[in-house]
């Protein structure tokens, strides 16, 4: 398999429902033997950039291009690849073994090539053995599984999945992401994963594609994404983020918080306003006398590995994940690594993200009903008290 060689093609694809854009020019290229997830929020045009991809909607504007012929126009059952939806839609009169068969028998294949291939399949995604259970008694990482393997047996240049971990629990869900990884290796099929996880979309793919409002924000492997995020929306939305305003004095050396910091990055213009990514993980905790940046801490919770510790230095809420303990209202100093300080250009999501007051607030804001409840509460248990006595 040749990951070089493109398989699928989007140019300039853009798509309506109801007079509201939801995907804005959009290219993209797939390649033979990847995995690919399309990585967003609800509502960022993740799922329909998949529906466009199978067949089940149509381009407004744009071509989709499958090995180099332009498929705009072809029904779903027309193109070599399927799908795994978020439901499944098992049949439920049908055992496993016939549910998996039921696109080889649809195309009138061979009765011993389907027993082959089916037996194939089934051991693939581990559940020979299976063959005469019905659908309704499997679990559901179980009939994922036979989702998946009927959606395989057919040998598709293609497997497009639909938020398919989505109904499972956390384990099972953890489980079958590394099983997904393994079938997709096992076969090289190239996957087209949708999910709105960051850890699933991390751990499981060659390439991640992060989108936002119909747009594309950001294409590359899971560490890029993650070391190297191209805004203020990537940043945040893959993982936790400092983002604080910035003045980029010269070639490695920033302006932020009130200080001057060697960094790693250059080629920006001189005295150029940008964003600055700290990830809440690459920020040591020293002694107040030795700190670059000095501030008081607001909150700490323990999360079983590290504490999460919010900081306040100037009014800005920063986000501390750190093995060590402080405590609340402990002022602390915080030293920051030249490799750990990320700069980006200004972008339309520059001030959107990154500063963990609002967190602190809502926090404060449902403590002070918490209270006023329970004062409510006290004053009209008062009398009934008093009567009793």
């Amino acid at each position: 398999m040749n990951r070089s060689k493109k398989i699928i093609e989007l140019k300039n694809v853009s798509k309506s429902f109801d007079g509201q854009k939801v995907l804005d020019n959009i290219n993209l290229y797939i390649c033979d033997n990847e995995f690919l997830t399309l990585l967003g929020p609800s509502g960022c045009g993740k799922t329909t950039t998949l529906r466009i991809i199978g067949g089940f909607e149509f381009a407004d504007e744009g071509d989709v291009i499958f090995l180099g012929d332009r498929i705009n126009d072809v029904p779903p059952h027309k193109r070599n690849v399927n799908t795994v939806f978020q439901r499944y839609a098992l049949f439920p009169h049908l055992n496993v073994f016939e549910n998996v068969a039921f696109p080889l028998r649809e195309k009138k294949v061979p009765k011993a090539e389907i027993n082959e291939r089916v037996t194939e399949m089934l051991k693939l995604v581990a559940l020979g053995g299976f063959e005469k259970r019905s659908v309704n008694s499997l679990s559901g990482g179980q009939q994922q599984r036979v989702a998946i393997a009927r959606a395989l047996v057919s040998k598709p240049s293609v497997l497009l999945l639909d938020e398919p971990l989505a109904a499972l629990d956390l384990k099972l869900r953890k489980d079958m992401q590394q099983e997904l990884k393994k079938i997709q290796k096992a076969t090289g099929i190239t996957f087209v994963f949708v999910t709105h996880d960051q850890e699933e979309a991390l751990s499981m793919s060659d390439t991640v594609v992060v989108m936002s409002e119909g747009r594309i924000q950001q294409i590359g492997t899971p560490v890029d994404i993650y070391n190297e995020p191209k805004n203020a929306f990537v940043a945040d939305f893959i993982g936790e983020s400092n983002i604080l305003d910035g003045i980029m004095l010269r070639d490695r050396k920033v302006s932020f918080a009130g200080h001057i910091f060697d960094c790693v990055d250059s080629g920006f213009e001189l005295k150029e306003p940008v964003d600055v990514v700290v990830r809440p993980e690459d920020v040591d905790i020293v002694p107040e006398e030795k700190g670059m940046l000095k501030g008081v801490v607001t909150s700490v919770t323990f999360l079983g590995v590290h504490y999460e510790i919010i900081v306040d230095i100037d009014g800005f809420k920063w986000m501390i994940q750190t093995t060590d303990f402080v405590d609340v209202d402990e002022h602390i100093g915080l030293y920051i690594e030249p490799d750990a300080i990320h700069i980006m250009h200004k972008s339309e999501y520059s001030g959107m993200f990154g500063d963990y007051s609002s967190f602190s607030m809502e926090l404060d804001e449902i403590g002070e009903l918490e209270e006023e409840n329970l004062e409510e509460l006290g004053e009209a248990a008062a009398p009934e008290s008093e009567a009793d006595t």
